[in-house]
């Protein structure tokens, strides 16, 4: 996991396993973010599995930094999370990465 301070926003960059074992790893991030002040930009398409923390970094993100969080290119795996949970209606899905 990567947080990279940008220009315009905080940029997350998840990869792998996003499960309980990161929950400190996330936390930081997120405080990260929220110093920062930024809107978020996080990127999930190398994320193989998530749970709940990964679901909880999303929510948290969505009430603790300005704007609705953006996840780019998310893959079948995090979808499921996100219609399931309903963090969904608290994030914008977007399939190309706009940085680039």
């Amino acid at each position: 996991m990567q947080t990279l301070l940008e220009d315009d926003c905080t940029r997350l960059v998840l990869s792998g396993e996003i499960d309980v074992a990161m929950s400190d790893e996330l936390t930081e991030a997120v405080a990260e973010a929220e110093k920062a002040g930024l809107p978020v930009k996080v990127d999930v398409r190398h994320v193989e599995f998530m749970d709940s923390a990964g679901i909880a970094l999303l929510a948290r993100l969505a009430s603790h930094t300005p704007g609705r969080p953006l996840l780019i290119r998310p893959p079948d795996v995090v979808r499921f999370l996100l219609e399931a949970t309903h963090i969904g209606d608290l994030v914008d899905v977007v399939e190309h990465d706009p940085a680039n």
